[in-house]
């Protein structure tokens, strides 16, 4: 019997039963259907570098349970070595989907890691949740479980809170308690790469107030529970790899879940009924800080990518040459070199807490994950400037070239030193970033996956040490009065004795 590859067994793992809508028709088999095809094609080979005797060591750690290589994501992390080693890991399966897949699991790994490294900070909102995490931590370990978020409530009424919502059933909330579990009711949103993920974590991303002890709980929900429908967008997939070589590789499909009278098993209920507790979990340093980690060296790999097609367009139509394109693409530089800086800071100044966990300073990448919320619209508006027209210049297809007016068409979709093949490829690749459905919906959700950006910015005001820039205005008008002090005590101190040169 022939032995499945572990990115096979992931796509097979797939088939369970779950409840997939789209275009109005639950799916069958997720596998199977051209919306997820060249996506589940990358996750099979990421998963297969698991594998990968020449870069295993590079995605993963011995896990000596299995016997087998382990997704670095699941590293609690002992030394700066091992923070070093997770960044790898976050930075292959990054550089491999070019940035454009950002939530490839290792994101929630990391919050599931993140909370077993500091469960005992949990024991007083649950006796249990010790238990709870790290048998389930184990499992996701151990059986490679692709994990995904779903944070948001849906959007009926932002002005008022779940509780306040004209309809009881719109916000995910305990409906019932039995023998085996909670029985949930609402809808939570946005559960990036949920059709193929095998289970939700799912907790309140704001605050909620002491009396919405329903809406306080942190699941671990599996994706085919009886009950449990994933409703997909629109999918920007596309079956034309040399049109939208970016749409048919890399497509992470978005949806709402929608809960009817769902029932979560009690191992996978990991705290319920504190407002408090649960707005503890989501501001915990120790997961923040290691699922951040994750967003900046995928920000990284993102924006890197961006500049490298910037630079391959203007070189490609002569315009590097110009002041004003070059003024552009260093602003490119500047963010890749800021977002790299900010980087190795949080691990130059990562701290070891009382745990044992080592954990990247978080006020850094707070910086880099604010500063990428503009920074890539940004890149992308400079990506428009420099191609420009070129991107309406582009045939419809490849073939073109080779078609009944060839030779007029290589001539004139040509470059400066570049053939038309390469250029039309390159500015269909570059088309693919800035004007398809898969360019905009990235642009959207480099502003907000983080969360509202003024809401991001303030609160990296309002929980950053000021001390010390505080200090500076303090000592500023201490020197200044003790200034002005002696200055008035020397003009009454009389007259100065003259002094004439021998």
């Amino acid at each position: 019997m022939m032995t499945l590859t572990r990115g096979e067994r992931f796509i097979q793992s797939l088939k369970d039963g779950r409840s997939i809508w789209l275009d109005g028709k639950r799916l069958d088999d997720v596998t199977g259907h051209p919306a997820f095809r060249g996506t589940l094609r990358t996750l099979k080979h990421l998963f297969d570098t698991l594998d990968n005797k020449d870069v295993r060591e590079q995605v993963g750690f011995w896990n000596p349970a299995t016997n087998a290589y382990a997704h670095s994501s699941f590293l609690v992390p002992a030394s700066k070595a091992d923070l070093q080693k997770r960044r790898d890991a976050f930075a292959y399966w990054a550089n491999e989907t070019y940035g454009v897949m950002s939530r490839l699991s290792d994101y929630a790994r990391s919050l599931v890691t993140g909370w077993y490294a500091s469960r005992h900070e949990f024991a007083s909102f649950d006796p249990h949740f010790d238990d709870k995490i790290t048998r389930y931590y184990e499992e996701a370990r151990d059986k490679d479980l692709f994990l995904t978020t779903a944070l948001l409530d849906p959007q009926i009424d932002r002005s008022k809170s779940p509780s306040e919502q004209r309809h009881p059933d719109a916000v995910l909330r305990i409906v019932k308690e039995t023998e085996d579990g909670v029985v949930v009711r609402g809808a939570k949103m946005i559960a990036t790469a949920g059709p193929y993920c095998h289970d939700f974590l799912i907790f309140p991303y704001y605050r909620l107030k002491e009396n919405e002890q329903q809406y306080a709980h942190l699941l671990i929900v599996p994706a085919n529970l009886p009950g449990l429908h994933i409703i997909c967008r629109e999918s920007f997939a596309s079956l034309q790899d040399d049109n939208h070589p970016l749409s048919a590789k890399y497509e992470e499909m978005d949806a709402v879940l929608l809960f009817d009278d769902v029932l979560v098993p009690w191992e996978r209920v990991l705290l319920k009924g504190s407002a408090q507790g649960i707005w503890e979990l989501r501001m915990n340093e120790t997961a923040n800080a290691l699922a951040f980690h994750q967003t900046v060296v995928r920000l990284l790999a993102k924006l890197e990518f961006v500049a490298g097609v910037s630079f391959a367009v203007a070189d490609s139509i002569g315009a590097s040459g110009f002041l004003h394109v070059q003024e552009k693409l260093g602003e490119l530089v500047t963010q890749v070199e800021s977002i790299k800086a900010l980087l190795l800071v949080s691990e130059i100044q990562a701290r070891r807490n009382d745990a044992g966990t080592v954990l990247p300073a978080l006020s850094p990448i707070e910086t880099a994950r604010n500063l990428g919320t503009r920074y890539y619209p940004r890149a992308i508006e400079i990506l428009q400037q420099i191609g420009a027209g070129g991107f309406m210049q582009v045939p419809s297809t490849l073939g073109e070239l080779d078609g009944p007016l060839a030779n007029l068409m290589k001539t004139c979709y040509a470059g400066k030193q570049i053939d038309a093949e390469h250029k039309v490829r390159l500015f269909k690749l570059a088309w693919d970033l800035v004007g398809s459905p898969l360019g905009s919906r990235h642009e959207l959700y480099e502003r907000f996956y983080a969360g509202d950006p003024v809401r991001t910015y303030a609160n990296q005001y309002l929980y950053a040490d000021k001390s010390e820039l505080t200090g500076l205005m303090r000592n500023f008008r201490q020197t200044h009065a003790a200034r002005e002090e002696g200055l008035h005590e020397s003009d009454n101190a009389g007259p100065a004795l003259s002094y004439t040169p021998q």
